[in-house]
């Protein structure tokens, strides 16, 4: 893409990543566009789990500046794991750069001294969310591997994690479970377990 001229003022600049090529980015572009973020503010990476380098990403980092904001569908779509999404969400801060997850509307504040808190806070609130995430797109990766190898892992998904993942940002958003069922085709009965509040327990 042509790397627009960046203005003096804050901007919203939106990511978005799968890590399979058989995943489609189009709900997440969907969604950043629907936020009111164009195309020539929008970058993307489309790579395999093993894949180390993300361009888009890159590109996006040397575009931004102090005072801008990082949009993306869900935080899991900045890193692989949760390391790298502290790593990366740490190393913003310190060029204040802020991040906003549109599943979870709160902007994480860069520019003042209780920012990191409200980082952890975050993080911690969707820790479970992204791990689940996380299993999934390495059982993809693995069901890739081995289709490529001419084997078959595990029984068809009745829902993929995409469907999975757009009923978690309906409930974020407050759709009930009648909407998130119609808009999703998932059944209630699936729905109740898949958006299932975690249970905070004192040794996780």
């Amino acid at each position: 893409m042509t790397t627009p001229e960046h203005p003096s003022r804050g901007l919203e600049l939106a990511y978005a990543r799968v890590s399979t090529t058989k995943q489609s980015l189009e709900r997440q572009l969907d969604a950043l566009a629907a936020a009111g973020i164009p195309a020539e503010r929008t970058w993307t990476d489309k790579k395999t789990g093993a894949t180390v380098e993300r361009e888009g990403l890159a590109a996006l980092r040397a575009y931004a500046r102090p005072g801008d904001t990082i949009v993306v569908y869900t935080l899991d779509r900045l890193g692989r794991n949760l390391r790298e999404v502290l790593n990366l969400v740490h190393e913003l801060r310190e060029q204040q750069i802020g991040v906003r997850s549109l599943a979870d509307p709160i902007r994480i504040d860069t520019t003042d001294a209780g920012g990191m808190g409200q980082i952890a806070f975050l993080l911690l609130a969707l820790f479970a969310e992204m791990e689940r995430t996380f299993t999934a797109e390495r059982a993809a990766h693995a069901r890739n591997v081995a289709e490529k190898g001419g084997r078959h892992v595990g029984r068809p998904a009745a829902h993929s994690p995409e469907k999975i993942e757009h009923a978690r940002l309906l409930k974020a958003q407050g759709d009930s479970l009648a909407e998130i069922a119609r808009k999703t085709g998932i059944p209630k009965t699936s729905l109740h377990r898949y958006l299932a509040d975690p249970v905070v327990a004192t040794d996780s």
